[in-house]
């Protein structure tokens, strides 16, 4: 674990495919396939990351004993948590995108 607070974030979300992610269910829970689709990368990839975020208890997994299974994946309150830094990235990207087209 880093000892340093924006080492230890960059830790846990510091990959594109898990920001991508945690903003896809910021806006509510989403199954596997949703998540593939909008998200925009391999079932592997997919998975690894999902599994790394719920074992960060930044997601939760619900699977539901159906045929065939329905698993639905929703943050958790500490996920949630990460709302405004997620906006402050959101806004500082918007902001250098504008320097970009000037």
């Amino acid at each position: 674990m880093s000892p340093c607070p924006v080492g230890l974030l960059l830790q846990v979300i510091g990959n594109k495919w898990k920001v991508l992610i945690i903003r896809d269910l910021l806006t509510g829970t989403k199954r596997f396939g949703m998540l593939k689709k909008s998200v925009g990368c391999s079932q592997k990839v997919l998975t690894d990351n999902l599994r790394m975020l719920e074992e960060d208890r930044l997601i939760t997994r619900k699977v539901y004993a159906e045929v065939p299974p329905k698993v639905e994946y929703a943050l958790s309150k500490t996920g949630h948590s990460l709302k405004p830094v997620l906006d402050a990235m959101a806004a500082w990207g918007e902001k250098y995108r504008k320097t970009l087209i000037k």
